[in-house]
């Protein structure tokens, strides 16, 4: 099952999220859990991101790279528009502009405000063992992707949404 990673909108779902919650990590575990929601919602990842289990849980491995590439380490290296997106003072991201509205629908922002709303605002160590218990994770070795089969199968309806999936 295929996914499209679209690194423009990753950009400006990033610039969403860190105008609202700046420090990295909790920005990072937002976007896990509202791309969970917009798939148990709406059949779909939000910017088609990959996800990686790492040592604090499941992180979106090119929003992170994003996030390396404005520090001056990242995969992309000055290939995106991070580095003029936003500046990291230690684990918090400075967004240098509000995202651009018109490349996130409705259902984008309606997921991600949820997980705000609801993960945001979490001390680190709440927000790493809620990430530890997703099956997603406990099913994955440190520093694998995480299969978005694994990911789906964790949520209702999964079969049917799979179906779904592989039919798109």
């Amino acid at each position: 099952m295929k996914h499209r990673l679209d690194i423009e909108k990753a950009v400006e779902a990033l610039l969403y999220v860190t105008n609202r919650v700046r420090d990295m990590y909790k920005a990072l575990k937002v976007l896990y859990f509202a791309d969970k929601q917009h798939l148990a919602s709406y059949g779909r990842l939000i910017y088609g991101d990959s996800y990686v289990a790492m040592r604090h849980g499941p992180v979106p491995s090119a929003a992170y790279d994003l996030l390396k590439d404005a520090r001056g380490n990242g995969l992309f290296r000055g290939a995106t528009k991070a580095n003029t997106c936003f500046t990291i003072e230690g684990h918090d991201v400075v967004p240098q502009r509000e995202a651009n509205l018109d490349l996130l629908s409705d259902s984008d922002r309606e997921c991600i405000d949820a997980a705000i709303s609801q993960y945001g605002e979490l001390p680190f160590a709440e927000l790493r063992t809620l990430s530890h218990k997703e099956p997603a994770f406990q099913g994955s070795d440190e520093n694998d992707f995480i299969p978005i089969e694994s990911i789906v199968a964790s949520l209702p309806d999964s079969d049917l949404l799979l179906s779904y999936m592989r039919d798109d």
